[in-house]
């Protein structure tokens, strides 16, 4: 290429004509520019706020057509809010992102998203079509976007709450305005199973008001804009029954357009085709603004392009780009009457309680607690339980052969210098396997932390004196999935079919804290000394980055090893509460009583343990 260019110019230069310069053409640029870290701090309280949307971008990310740029500088308006005055809260991306699925395409859009992810900009992504093999629904298992855009890149995004087993599908939630809003970013096509995952995060934010965003839902394929054949499917099994659902985005067809329904509650739900990739430069990263005036009840849309703005700033927009700079037509640029107050009374405009939970301090990764249902009454088997830290760690109910006296029920009970006052108790038994526990959500943040730097879990528990060594024994208050072997641990002592990370209790009640750390074959055991039954106790183990200790109400106990044991291995697999694995298989479920858990990326001081360092300790007995 640059041999062709030199000899273009020679020949240029030779015939007396100016020589065409390439790199300094920008509708030329294949890179990045890598602009300015933005300011992102948006007003959470403000009562005027702005949702950003960006439909397919794929034309811009087409094998060896690669143009960011665009991208980039739609990514800087978002970011720059002392310049532009949005106030944007959100941006949600409509899938699409690239052409053809490959994994070169999104190594260069990955860069883009990772100008937002440096200034902690607040964005959701979904697969298109073209992201992945449109044959497939979302049990597609692994593929170049997934690598791109799974829930590991978003483990530091205060606004994302989980995914589903496969992780094509996410759902956020942001505060503006003074209230919380759930957003929903769902696949190309939904399996059976995550329209049962959807219909249940749905059921749990009742109260939200809801942005509903997938890749196809309404199509202007008849002349006007109505549902997809699919769309119908979405309405009919996703939207229309629940009423907090107020405005659904997709991209996927063009010309943009809008309509609206209304839902089993009777209120109107408005539907947006928003994507401009047929039109010049692949939409030139067109994005559509959604201004948000809870004074007025009003949502003023508008649709430009922020590169082609930049362009003409600098005086190098063509003719093409300048009729692209904003897009007017009533389909594109329009406002809508809303009643928030009327339309989502039922939704809180209190400070949403995660930012409000004082136990979530730096370095949180993970918080779970159990207060605030009725005493003595069964856990759902669609229970899910939010992880206050806001990192998306939610657990989820499994049942192992549950019968009547193995369920599993909420209790009023707790540690009294436990911050959270419930619990969760477990009737577990091994032969036979019975019970029921929690495991975080497939593709959870915490699946994938090593923790090299320090860790300190923490855990509140009760055994009753009904407790059986037989039948109870080397149960787990907390343990991770993935065996010795499958971690490829060889060293002396190493049991290859024992889990890589278990809190657990022995047969004589001692608490087992048995780790496999990174980059060591052995394994390490911290031992606490036997539980008395009919108390509650808090168990704390702290790792500062090279020693273990383990300490039970604040009090260290006297058999942590002298063993060097830097981080956790992991096989990117769920954590289980209450349950126990042996041979890559559940083997025993907790049966007693466990409240509050968190889990800290660093090691903590016995003044910053969940339990009132001010208050007496008991002593180990």
């Amino acid at each position: 290429m640059f041999i062709r260019q030199l000899l273009g110019i020679l020949a240029a230069a030779s015939l007396g004509v100016q020589a065409f310069s390439w790199p300094n053409d920008p509708y030329g640029q294949t890179e990045l520019t890598r602009a300015p870290k933005g300011c992102w701090k948006p007003d959470s309280e403000s009562k005027q706020f702005t949702l950003a949307v960006m439909p397919d971008t794929q034309y811009l990310y087409d094998e060896n057509r690669i143009h960011p740029v665009p991208m980039e500088a739609a990514f800087e308006y978002v970011m720059s809010c002392n310049e532009t005055r949005e106030n944007i809260v959100f941006m949600a991306h409509l899938g699409d992102i690239a052409q053809n699925g490959l994994a070169e395409e999104y190594a260069v859009a990955s860069k883009a998203f990772d100008l937002l992810d440096e200034t902690g900009v607040a964005y959701s992504t979904l697969a298109g079509n073209h992201d992945i093999d449109s044959s497939t629904d979302d049990t597609r298992g692994s593929t170049p976007f997934l690598d791109a855009f799974s829930s590991k890149r978003f483990a530091h995004s205060k606004t994302y709450q989980g995914s589903n087993k496969g992780g094509y599908n996410s759902y956020h939630i942001f505060r503006a305005g003074g209230r919380e809003w759930l957003l929903m970013a769902l696949d190309w096509r939904l399996s059976n199973s995550s329209f049962d995952w959807a219909n249940e995060v749905l059921s749990n934010h009742s109260s939200l008001p809801t942005i509903f965003t997938t890749h196809e839902l309404v199509s202007p394929d008849t002349g006007k804009t109505e549902f997809s054949e699919y769309g119908e499917k979405v309405w009919d099994k996703l939207i229309k029954n629940h009423d907090q659902i107020f405005l659904t985005l997709n991209g996927h067809f063009w010309p943009a357009g809008r309509t609206h329904r209304t839902n089993s509650a009777g209120h109107r739900v408005d539907s947006h085709i928003t994507n401009y990739q047929n039109r010049y430069y692949g939409g030139a990263g067109m994005i559509r603004l959604y201004r948000f005036d809870l004074e007025k009840n009003t949502i003023d849309v508008s649709t430009f392009s922020p590169w082609i703005h930049k362009l003409m700033k600098q005086g190098k927009a063509n003719k093409l780009a300048k009729q692209e700079a904003n897009l007017t037509s009533d389909a594109n640029r329009f406002t809508m009457s809303v009643d928030f107050e009327k339309r989502f009374s039922k939704s809180k405009s209190t400070k949403s309680k995660r930012w409000d939970v004082k136990e979530v301090i730096p370095g949180t990764l993970a918080y779970w607690r159990f207060d605030g249902h009725k005493d003595q009454t069964r856990v759902s088997s669609k229970q899910t339980i939010k992880d206050l830290s806001g990192h998306g760690n939610v657990l989820v109910f499994h049942g192992a052969n549950e019968t009547s006296a193995h369920t599993m029920h909420w209790s009023s009970a707790h540690h009294p210098q436990q911050p959270g006052h419930g619990s969760l108790n477990f009737t577990g038994q091994k032969q036979p396997l019975r019970g029921s526990y929690f495991q975080t959500v497939d593709h959870a943040p915490i699946n994938y932390a090593t923790f090299e730097h320090g860790y300190t879990f923490e855990a509140f528990y009760y055994l009753p004196s009904s407790w059986n060594s037989d039948q109870n024994a080397w149960s787990s208050i907390l343990s991770r999935w993935g065996t010795a072997g499958q971690a490829n641990k060889t060293g002396a002592g190493v049991d290859s079919d024992e889990p890589i990370v278990s809190l657990s209790l022995s047969d004589d009640r001692e608490l087992q804290w048995r780790v496999y750390p990174l980059h060591k074959n052995v394994g390490s055991t911290n031992w606490g000394h036997e539980s008395p039954f009919d108390d509650w106790w808090h168990v704390a183990v702290v790792n500062n980055g090279t020693l273990t200790k383990m300490y039970v109400d604040g009090c260290e106990v006297v058999r942590n090893p002298q063993q060097w044991v830097p981080g956790l291995t992991t096989l990117n697999q769920p954590w289980m509460l209450g349950g126990y694995s042996y041979n890559g298989s559940i083997d025993q479920i907790f049966y007693g009583s466990i409240g509050d858990v968190r889990i800290v990326d660093r090691p903590l001081s016995i003044d910053e343990f969940l339990i009132n360092s001010s208050a007496e300790n008991k002593s180990p007995p």
